[in-house]
């Protein structure tokens, strides 16, 4: 029986590709340089901000890493969070799931995954958020969903992984968790969907919602 659904966040819960982009050019044009090609933007939102910063900066002898890792840290994105475009039925959906199983975040967002939840109302549903900051290795590495598989006791079988990105068939894959594609068919996946109230549909949630633990699992 299904325990625990794992959402990533950027292209999953949020159309966030142009905060991304918005957000990255921003650090670009304060050192006077050009805005990202399309395989930046494309990097960008599938990795952490350590590697995304790295990518789109080693062009360019000048500034520094460190400078440019300062810049970030000082920024302030909450500017950005208009530009987000959260899906229509997430909130149906983890309003309906919630009583079920556990619900948990794995991106590789850092420490703006927290005003992003708090922007839009999201925080209390979800017990258990991993980051490319708290895990030990971000995404794709297994690390982060195997911390939350350990902290609700919980077997691979038992859980799902909703993602959009071959950065997340790894993730899942590495921990064995059953991995749904959103909005992408060309990922090689358990199930294809284009929305949540999709994912409701699916075998593993029908047979839940229809006869599974009603018990009330808030986040824990």
């Amino acid at each position: 029986m299904l325990k625990l659904i794992v959402l990533d966040c950027d292209g999953v819960m949020f159309d966030s590709r142009q905060a991304n982009i918005a957000f990255y050019n921003q650090l670009l044009g304060h050192f006077s340089l050009p805005p990202m090609g399309r395989e930046e933007e494309d990097y960008v939102h599938m990795h952490s901000v350590g590697e995304s910063l790295r990518e789109i900066f080693h062009h360019y002898r000048q500034p520094t890493l460190a400078e440019v890792e300062e810049l970030r840290r000082q920024s302030d994105y909450q500017p950005f969070l208009a530009l987000m475009r959260m899906e229509p039925d997430l909130r149906d959906f983890l309003e309906q799931t919630r009583r079920h199983c556990h619900l948990a975040i794995s991106t590789n967002r850092t420490d703006s995954i927290f005003p992003l939840l708090n922007h839009y109302g999201l925080s209390d549903y979800f017990g258990k958020v991993m980051t490319a900051a708290t895990a030990r290795r971000p995404k794709p590495a297994p690390d982060a969903l195997e911390e939350i598989l350990a902290h609700y006791r919980c077997q691979p079988a038992e859980a799902i992984y909703v993602g959009d990105s071959t950065v997340d068939v790894a993730h899942a894959g590495g921990c064995r968790v059953p991995f749904i594609a959103f909005k992408n068919r060309e990922l090689p996946a358990a199930f294809h969907v284009s929305s949540f109230q999709e994912i409701l549909r699916l075998p593993p949630l029908a047979a839940l919602l229809n006869g599974g633990d009603a018990a009330g699992r808030t986040a824990s």
